[in-house]
């Protein structure tokens, strides 16, 4: 029964395969609806990333992707939490699902690998076992990606929104200095980038160069200067390459800093305030979020504590309470 099964299905995933190879299909509503929604408003059908992935992915790879990424725009599945994640870690999204197919296939050869275990123990020939275990493992590693991910860029979008009240901070003191908008950005992230100048920029900021130093060499700032640099390239403001780039790795902080500059760009002292309130604001919420892991971490001492306790107390009276038991 259970060969006639599978023979089934690998003729019908071949027949399944031939149809769509003579019959590719055509993109969905959705996805021409978007298309027509981009093209009513000017822009294009696809936006160029700010910033590139970092990520080398091989030929193979790379084709599978590619085609694994028409097949998701297509149906209209934007996945842009996992875009933005895999953006914010500097992998490509085609690099990502390819990933996830070789994973959930190379699963799939847990089944011969059980199914030749059992013959060497001897324990009989059954197929039902390995094929739902090897179907199990292939669903597990094709959902391990989402999983590292998601982990990945909870931390690394913490680190940046650090960085970003660095940033702040830099920014006004280059406001306050005397620069424009424009240059105040661009020279913040020039002081706050490893090796790209910091040493012009630190007569403006004066005393407080110490901060300048504890924003540099962080990756978070080199992604900040590298979307300022193509924003010339793409012809927008830097306000709006801010927004973008907020938009691309999903940071809330940089999307409100863009809308801010893009309505009192022209009064400077106002900007001033504007951003040193978001900067206080944004070391309270890290301050409360220390605190909190901290609060959480004091409880699970106390738990393991609490533990550690018990079995000592049943270490101690167990001798005696099985000397009663005994008498």
């Amino acid at each position: 029964m259970t060969e006639t099964v599978l023979a089934g299905a690998v003729l019908g995933l071949g027949i399944f395969l031939l149809f769509r190879a003579l019959f590719p299909p055509r993109p969905g509503l959705v996805t021409r609806l978007a298309a027509l929604d981009q093209a009513r408003a000017g822009e294009d059908v696809v936006r160029t990333p700010l910033v590139a992935p970092d990520e080398q992915v091989s030929a193979f790879r790379r084709a599978l992707g590619l085609r694994l990424a028409r097949f998701y725009l297509a149906r209209g599945w934007e996945a842009r939490s996992v875009r933005a994640d895999l953006t914010l870690l500097g992998k490509s999204f085609e690099g990502f699902l390819a990933t996830k197919v070789l994973l959930a296939v190379s699963g799939l050869f847990a089944f011969p690998l059980l199914v030749g275990w059992l013959a060497v123990m001897g324990w009989g020939l059954s197929l039902h076992v390995p094929f739902w275990s090897a179907l199990l493992v292939s669903v597990v590693f094709f959902l391990l990606p989402d999983a590292q991910i998601r982990r990945d860029a909870a931390v690394r979008r913490r680190d940046f929104r650090h960085a970003v009240g660095a940033f702040l901070d830099l920014v006004a003191m280059n406001l306050a200095g005397g620069r424009g908008v424009p240059e105040a950005l661009l020279m913040a992230v020039s002081v706050g980038s490893p090796g790209s100048g910091g040493s012009g920029s630190a007569g403006s900021a004066g005393s407080n160069g110490s901060m300048a130093d504890a924003a540099g060499s962080n990756w978070a700032m080199e992604r900040i200067r590298e979307a300022l640099s193509n924003a010339r390239i793409v012809g927008i403001t830097p306000w709006q390459a801010l927004g973008q780039l907020g938009d691309e790795i999903n940071v809330d902080e940089l999307r409100d800093l863009s809308a801010a500059l893009g309505l009192v760009a022209d009064d400077g002292a106002k900007v001033r305030t504007s951003l040193t309130a978001r900067s206080a604001t944004l070391r309270r919420r890290e301050l409360a979020e220390i605190e909190g892991k901290a609060g959480e971490r004091s409880q699970s001492m106390l738990v393991a504590q609490l533990l550690l306790c018990a079995g000592f107390v049943i270490f101690l009276s167990f001798p005696a309470a099985m000397k009663m038991l005994g008498s």
